[in-house]
């Protein structure tokens, strides 16, 4: 079935049944792997997007649930935040063995979009849904610190 969905600020005509989880269409038919899948029970947050601004776990979201909503990777994440956050994840050497992290930067740039200011505890209960299997969180949290620093200056 064709549907059209706007992804990274392009509207894209896709070929997906309803029901069709969001993540699958934009790894399979718009060839985004960026996004990963973790769990497929949106409990691990590595398959997050944004829609409308918000993270969204991209496995439990539907494909005919985004026809006017605006989805973004983390091949179209842009602005000032997601630069703060990239930034700042590149500074610290956040990185492991790397899987997560698309989700994780994903959901700190909403963090912060939403907050540019958070505490520890704000940050780790908005990160909480986010898995990371080599244990990097106390990276992930100073980064999300050093991208609010980006922010003020």
């Amino acid at each position: 079935m064709a549907l059209t969905v706007k992804i990274n600020g392009t509207t894209r005509e896709v070929d997906a049944e309803p029901g069709t989880p969001l993540l699958w269409v934009i790894r399979d038919e718009l060839q985004l792997t960026g996004t990963k899948f973790g769990c497929g029970i949106a409990a691990c947050g590595a398959c997050t997007v944004h829609m409308n601004g918000e993270p969204v776990r991209s496995c439990q979201t539907y494909i005919d649930d985004v026809e006017d909503a605006e989805i973004t990777t983390i091949e179209g994440v842009s602005g000032t935040v997601a630069k703060a956050v990239q930034t700042a994840w590149a500074e610290l050497d956040v990185v492991q063995c790397g899987y997560c992290q698309s989700g994780q930067i994903m959901q700190a740039v909403g963090l912060l979009s939403e907050n540019s200011k958070p505490s520890p505890d704000e940050i780790d209960s908005y990160m909480a849904g986010n898995a990371c299997r080599c244990a990097t969180y106390q990276r992930i949290r100073a980064a999300i610190g050093r991208a609010s620093e980006l922010l003020e200056a």
